[in-house]
């Protein structure tokens, strides 16, 4: 019998994992990397929170070894981004660029992209003091004045972290109220280190080689001032990477993959990391969902489910859900 085709579309850690485990259970595995390989930790700098690394590893760092270690397993990987994709019927067919490839499993782990600000040093100083993740990053800022930018849960919840570690926090919002739950603003607003600055935007991050102030203006007023910080935290949410689903895939308002863990409505097609998850966004956790999207891929394609063996369905009835049974 043919080796199963495998294809893994995205490769952060959820993606690479997923290589790793397919790869290593002798299935023919071909990741489709992305332009922007390696996802969200290819703009951060040190990471210490990922098991393993007790003095720390550089997040480029670690998304090349996690790669290594995937193409050492077997894996075979492809430059570009899956543009188009027809899951009616297996093998399913993705296309990525000019080439279309083919596959018996897909797992989706394309992540999802911080929204940024789009302002005057930000790109210049990302990694060095301009973050998307408190949890990721704070620990640096320790005993340090910081800035969060935003005004809804995600904020709040980056605001309330960092008042655990840092000196001060101030959150800079372009509206005079939160659109956070009310929990979240009480919580927020109760808390002495923390600190709003209302009806204001950023216009601009300051620092040579490191953030050492932003530069803000009044909506109303016009005033603009600045504001001496070590670090600044964009908290206005993360756009996932599933436009090419669209029609083919359920996704919730948000634009995130619905799944019941990393089984998605196709049998066939399996989910992880951050395309599904917007509560955790850790490498560690979307790790952990390619390495369950993996075993959930060998296990479909054995014939298999949770590891235990299921009696195989007439053809013509997997058919009518798009994945014809096994040698059809």
């Amino acid at each position: 019998m043919p080796s199963q085709r495998v294809v893994i579309v995205g490769s952060g850690p959820a993606g690479l994992t997923a290589a790793i485990y397919a790869a290593r259970a002798n299935l023919d595995t071909t990741v489709v990397a992305g332009w922007e390989a390696g996802g969200q930790l290819m703009l951060t700098t040190e990471v210490e929170n990922f098991p393993g690394f007790p003095d720390g590893i550089l997040g480029p760092d670690l998304m090349a070894r996690m790669r290594q270690q995937a193409e050492r397993a077997g894996a075979r990987f492809v430059d570009g981004d899956v543009t188009a994709v027809d899951f009616r019927r297996r093998p399913f067919k993705l296309k990525v660029g000019t080439k279309e490839l083919e596959a018996d499993a897909v797992i989706i782990a394309t992540g999802a992209s911080a929204k940024w600000l789009g302002v005057p040093g930000e790109k210049k100083l990302m990694g060095r003091g301009v973050s998307s993740c408190a949890t990721c990053d704070g620990a640096f800022f320790r005993d340090q004045d910081v800035v969060v930018v935003g005004g809804g849960d995600t904020a709040m919840e980056e605001a309330l972290y960092l008042a655990r570690i840092c000196r001060s926090v101030t959150v800079i919002h372009r509206r005079d109220r939160l659109r956070a739950s009310k929990i979240m603003q009480q919580r927020a607003m109760a808390n002495e280190k923390i600190r709003f600055v209302w009806d204001t935007v950023v216009e601009d991050i300051l620092g040579d080689e490191k953030v050492e102030a932003v530069r803000v203006r009044n909506v109303k007023t016009g005033e603009t001032r600045e504001i001496p910080c070590a670090a600044v935290f964009v908290a206005i949410g993360h756009k996932p990477n599933t436009d090419f689903l669209r029609g083919h895939l359920d996704l919730d308002e948000r634009g995130y993959v619905i799944a019941d863990g990393p089984r998605t409505r196709i049998p066939g097609v399996f989910v992880a990391g951050d395309v599904r998850d917007h509560r955790y966004r850790q490498a560690v956790t979307a790790a952990a969902e390619g390495c369950k999207a993996a075993m959930e891929a060998a296990w479909f394609l054995e014939g298999t489910a949770d590891g235990a063996p299921q009696a195989q369905p007439a053809a013509g009835a997997v058919a009518a859900q798009g994945a014809p049974a096994e040698g059809s």
